[in-house]
């Protein structure tokens, strides 16, 4: 892993940081691509159970791609890559096998703000900014499955006026719609906060919670066509099950296996 791109384990939470605080974490391409080996390769019976993802310095999450990568631009393959890269990135971000946080301070921006729609959590400091003003900086677009993500977190009406007006939303706003779930007075509180979260999490039965995870994007991506009966059959055919139903009626706590 480069210097950008931080990560660590410490018990059941994991952690990624984009560590470029001089430009406000701007992302390269090589961040992304991390970003995503990370999130695929973290198996789902290991000792991992949550990530929180966010960004070093307090000012920003991530201030979008560093607008040195399109320098190289110079055609249709450089321009659809590019999205295409995104998206697989994204998804698999989605795709994770545990469940992700991020840990929003400041400018949450462009590639920044896509990444933290993909995470299942979104908490922040009261000095958001988050949005794609595109519109009036880089002129470029979002991918039909970023805005289709977009739309289904904040809906698609709001999605177009913060598109058409390049306007950033604030924390206060942001809770208010659903964007994030909780607003937090500085970036201590948020990585403590998130550290909180996360442990909360990681003593929840992981395969419900993969299930859940996964049965969401499924419905997002596929709408009414949307097939869970083998995340049914995950959660009722597994021992963790089992062991639910046990302590519950034993009336003590269940140590899940994630099997």
């Amino acid at each position: 892993m480069s210097e950008d791109l931080i990560y660590s384990e410490d018990g059941a939470i994991a952690r990624v940081v984009f560590n470029r605080p001089e430009s406000r974490n701007a992302l390269t391409l090589a961040m992304y691509d991390g970003l995503a080996r990370i999130c695929r390769e973290i198996p789902a019976d290991g000792p991992v159970k949550a990530l929180i993802v966010g960004g070093a310095g307090g000012r920003a999450f991530a201030a979008g791609t560093d607008m040195t990568e399109f320098r190289a631009f110079e055609g249709e393959a450089d321009a659809l890559g590019y999205e295409r890269r995104m998206d697989a990135v994204l998804g698999d971000i989605e795709r994770c096998a545990v469940p992700t946080i991020a840990a929003i301070t400041g400018a949450c921006t462009g590639g920044g703000a896509a990444i933290s729609a993909a995470c299942d959590i979104r908490i922040t400091d009261a000095r958001l900014k988050w949005g794609f003003p595109i519109a009036r900086t880089l002129g470029n677009c979002l991918s039909i499955a970023n805005l289709g993500r977009l739309a289904d977190l904040v809906g698609p009406g709001r999605l177009r006026e913060i598109l058409f007006t390049a306007r950033l939303i604030g924390a206060e706003e942001a809770e208010r719609i659903g964007l994030v779930s909780e607003v937090l007075a500085d970036p201590e509180a948020v990585a403590a906060r998130a550290t909180a979260l996360a442990g909360q999490l990681a003593s929840h039965a992981p395969l419900t919670l993969r299930a859940t995870k996964e049965g969401l994007r499924r419905l997002r991506t596929d709408g009414p066509r949307a097939e869970g009966d083998d995340l049914i059959l995950l959660t009722y055919l597994s021992a963790d099950f089992r062991e639910g139903m046990e302590a519950f009626l034993g009336k003590r706590q269940p140590e899940w296996q994630g099997k």
